[in-house]
């Protein structure tokens, strides 16, 4: 039996799926895990999307500040729609993570900033789970990263990537009747970002008023190891 499992290295070898799993950069890896574990969750009658939801008046009025987090995995129970939001969720949340050099704290301080004004103005806007909003954002970064990027929607649109977003909130519109104020509050958010990132700094000496500050980059990757002096 090992030498059925083993690989060509002598390691054990591992199981198609999980070989995809374990390849995702960590930060994309987690934040699926927990948008299918709180599907599954609430599908078994285990916990109540009431619980995961956010609003002002619970978080900071009640303490209940897990939905500060919870609000950001719950996409809806076990259906098509939610294996769409994470194939997408999946997709653009690695190809950003990898691109970032595969380093936590640029694309995890990336999610907190988005985060934390998704939080600030869902209240204006009655949004009680910023999944699909904090997925849009990502989606709308890449595809403005990736301006030359040729894409087709369900093999029929083939479109460049800038219009990526676009076309999901059209679809969107189309498939629920209603206008998805979480995706445009996720695509304003990554123009923010956007900009801050890729327009402004070249028009500022390269000055980059959004990245990571050194004590969050301190908290993924520690001290940088002091340099050594020359020796005669």
């Amino acid at each position: 039996m090992a030498n059925v499992l083993a690989g060509g290295d002598g390691m054990m070898g591992q199981f198609p799926l999980e070989q995809w799993f374990y390849e995702m950069p960590v930060c994309t890896r987690w934040w699926m895990t927990a948008a299918l574990s709180a599907s599954v969750l609430v599908q078994c009658h285990i916990i109540s999307p009431f619980q995961l939801f956010y609003s002002f008046r619970t978080v900071f009025v009640r303490s209940q500040y897990w939905r500060l987090i919870t609000t950001f995995f719950y996409f809806g129970p076990l259906n098509l729609d939610l294996l769409y939001h994470i194939f997408f969720l999946q997709r653009y949340s690695r190809l950003l993570e990898e691109s970032s050099g595969r380093s936590p704290a640029h694309f995890s301080w990336l999610l907190t900033f988005a985060s934390t004004l998704l939080l600030c103005i869902a209240p204006m806007f009655s949004m009680a789970f910023l999944g699909s909003a904090l997925s849009s954002t990502l989606i709308y970064i890449w595809s403005r990263k990736n301006p030359d990027t040729l894409l087709s929607f369900l093999g029929i649109i083939v479109f460049r990537a800038p219009y990526l977003p676009w076309v999901l909130l059209c679809f969107s519109l189309v498939m629920h009747g209603t206008v998805p104020k979480d995706e445009m509050c996720g695509i304003v958010v990554g123009h923010i970002w956007y900009f801050f990132n890729d327009v402004y700094p070249p028009l500022h000496s390269g000055h980059s008023p959004l990245d990571p500050p050194a004590w969050w980059i301190r908290l993924f990757e520690g001290r940088p190891a002091p340099a050594e002096e020359p020796t005669e």
